[in-house]
């Protein structure tokens, strides 16, 4: 007899399904009701999963913000790190310094769009909820490696304004792409996330390119 192999494409697309749901729904209610006062029943209540279920794919509350967050950082969940996605790539191997700013500011609206709502609810829930806090920070940690990746590639380059450090570029850059500047002008000033691309990239440029 020929021993037949397992084909599990059909139960992995089952639990991809599932962890979206989940994800969609708990995105949903920790910006409209805060992380605090979101339990992982409500969540499991909104996307119609068993509560169960959720506990076995996310383990609990911190692993579902975790997964909300990777979804609206890379746009998707697919299981590919945001410095690895084609858009990034292309960015960080533009030969053009001022190519490759232009990029990320063509790229963060929308990236922001997604992310900085869910930011914004872990920073306040961050004031009082220790759980909340180390995510932020550990998000904060981890934004600021990947951007830490665009300052290293001008200064490798010798692309940097006289006088400015590769660490120094890190921190403007870390500085002009957070989401309470995104939010300061999109949110409180109303400006068209187009435009605010556009003023990204002329700030980062100034800030940065001789």
């Amino acid at each position: 007899p020929v021993k037949r192999t397992y084909d599990n494409s059909r139960r992995q697309a089952q639990i991809r399904a599932t962890r979206a749901t989940v994800v969609t729904a708990a995105h949903e209610l920790f910006v409209t009701r805060g992380y605090s006062a979101t339990t992982v029943d409500a969540v499991a209540e909104a996307a119609g999963i068993p509560q169960a279920t959720v506990y076995r794919h996310f383990g609990g509350k911190r692993g579902i913000l975790t997964a909300v967050l990777d979804v609206a950082f890379g746009g998707d969940d697919e299981p590919v790190e945001y410095q690895h996605r084609p858009q990034v790539r292309a960015a960080l191997t533009d030969p053009d310094p001022a190519g490759m700013l232009d990029a990320f500011a063509r790229m963060h609206p929308a990236v922001m769009a997604r992310s900085a709502p869910i930011q914004h609810v872990l920073a306040e829930a961050a004031a009082a909820d220790p759980e909340a806090a180390e995510l932020l920070a550990l998000a904060r940690h981890q934004r600021h490696t990947g951007q830490s990746r665009v300052a290293a590639q001008l200064a490798k380059r010798g692309a940097l304004r006289e006088g400015l450090t590769a660490t120094e570029a890190a921190d403007i850059i870390y500085a002009l792409l957070s989401p309470d500047v995104y939010r300061i002008f999109t949110v409180e000033r109303g400006w068209q996330p187009a435009r605010f691309g556009e003023w990204l990239s002329e700030a980062l440029r100034g800030a940065l390119l001789p």
